[in-house]
């Protein structure tokens, strides 16, 4: 008798998920970042995602005004629960509640919530001390959702490819030994239990710009006509670069014993600009890697990857807008569709449906090759001489000597302006720190030039590439 009453169940079940799959749109969707002082307001980039036709939205938090922009839209939305709550949720269920009832249950149906993602990239940006709190943060945010009645949300966090200790040949990737079995595994055992996925965040330009001189850059951009890479281990040919990465991870979990979690990409995208000292950040790159990528998973029938053929792979592309106040190398405020004014920075359909024929000529690449040269940081032209001046006295007090030749009677002390001193500082501390990781950015104070600002006896310090 329990038999059959098992199997209607079990067909009812299936049904369910058939349904689901079935209308479960390839086309991506969109991360909307927000760290910028010149985005158009929640409204009109509510708008400005529709027109790009994307089908979902991710946020790195849950901004209750943009919650309610996207009220009676048909986006599917992403929020989550900031990395420094992680911890106290991990532990107190009646926090774990409060959040889920004030971002997520306040908001339903109207906003199509579908996605909490518990942290952002926790491996990569927080503390080892965070990392045990992850996963008991996860159950209390599914607790919370149950609780509530709330079955449509998945739960899960995003992760970057340095959870991996190998990544090639794809066969080979597995999981770091210091959280594969800690924190990983019961990780995968949650996103099993819950049918959720394993979103990855996954950019094919870091990968190709720490190594452009044995990555095919064709290979990368999904542009490879020709070049083939055979893992040796599985016998599995590739064609493109994200192919690579994203089976490393399949390979991983299934070494875990999870081979059937689903890979949702939290983050893909191409910067469209950078740094002098940046290779292949550019227009071209940037436009020629997403409608590349869109029209593979929007391919019908679909293809999936060789590892999983087939397959179902829903996105988001990152991001939106360039967005200015990011930390960083340059390619960090370059990752845009949009400008904040709202324009394209290059022509794009999320849909896939537009030929590409149909859109405008792109600029040719003028940096697909290492900057060969001297660059200068300098003071970028905006008129803020109060954060200008609280920058210059940061760079001074690194290093040794680092000003000397802007104090008075030194060799560039004059013309006597907190701009030009400030110029003379950037310049000598990236040239001093570069080695060991300090950019030319100072809160967007700064910026890289080619031309060499020094005079007469006076001579900035450069870096060479």
């Amino acid at each position: 008798m329990a038999m059959l009453l098992l199997i209607p169940l079990l067909l009812s079940s299936i049904s369910l998920f058939t349904i689901s799959t079935a209308t479960f749109s390839p086309q991506p969707g969109i991360c909307y970042g927000q760290l910028g002082d010149n985005l158009p307001p929640p409204r009109e980039s509510v708008s400005l995602l529709t027109s790009l036709h994307a089908k979902r939205v991710k946020l790195y938090d849950a901004n209750q005004t943009i919650l309610h922009a996207l009220r009676h839209t048909r986006l599917q939305v992403s929020v989550m629960v900031p990395n420094e709550l992680i911890s106290n949720i991990s532990s107190n269920q009646t926090l774990a509640d409060k959040w889920v009832s004030s971002n997520v249950a306040a908001f339903l149906p109207k906003t199509r919530i579908r996605y909490i993602l518990v942290g952002n990239e926790i491996i990569s940006s927080t503390t080892n001390g965070t990392w045990r709190h992850l996963v008991p943060a996860m159950r209390r945010i599914k607790h919370a959702l149950k609780s509530l009645g709330i079955r449509k949300v998945k739960v899960g966090t995003s992760s970057a490819m340095d959870v991996l200790q190998t990544s090639f040949p794809p066969s080979n990737g597995s999981f770091r030994e210091d959280i594969a079995l800690p924190i990983m595994k019961p990780m995968l055992k949650f996103l099993n239990q819950t049918k959720s996925f394993f979103f990855l965040d996954v950019y094919p330009f870091f990968a190709w710009s720490s190594d452009p001189v044995n990555i095919n850059l064709d290979y990368a951009l999904f542009e490879s006509k020709n070049l083939t890479v055979t893992d040796p281990g599985s016998g599995l040919v590739y064609t493109n670069l994200f192919d690579q990465m994203v089976d490393a991870v399949y390979f991983a979990m299934e070494k875990l014993g999870f081979p059937g979690i689903r890979i949702f990409v939290a983050e893909t995208g191409w910067p469209n600009g950078g740094d002098l000292d940046q290779i292949g950040a550019n227009v071209y790159n940037a436009a020629t890697y997403n409608r590349n990528f869109i029209k593979k998973v929007t391919r019908k029938p679909r293809v999936g990857t060789p590892a999983r053929p087939g397959s179902l792979l829903p996105s988001f592309l990152f991001a939106l807008f360039n967005e200015n106040q990011k930390s960083g190398p340059g390619t960090e405020r370059h990752f845009g569709l949009l400008h904040p004014n709202g324009s394209r920075v290059f022509d794009i359909d999320l849909s896939g449906r537009t030929p590409e024929s149909d859109f405008r000529p792109l600029p040719a690449p003028e940096n697909n090759e290492k900057f060969k040269g001297k660059i200068w940081c300098v003071v970028a032209p905006r008129d803020n001489a109060t954060a200008v001046g609280e920058a210059l006295s940061y760079a001074c007090s690194q290093g040794n000597g680092t000003c000397d030749p802007i104090q008075p009677r030194g060799k560039c002390f004059k013309p006597d302006s907190v701009f030009w001193h400030a110029s003379y500082a950037f310049s000598a501390y990236w040239a001093q720190f570069k080695k060991v990781g300090a950019t030319c950015y100072f809160n967007g104070l700064a910026t890289q030039t080619a031309k060499d600002p020094s005079y007469g006896s006076c001579k900035f310090p450069s870096v060479t590439l």
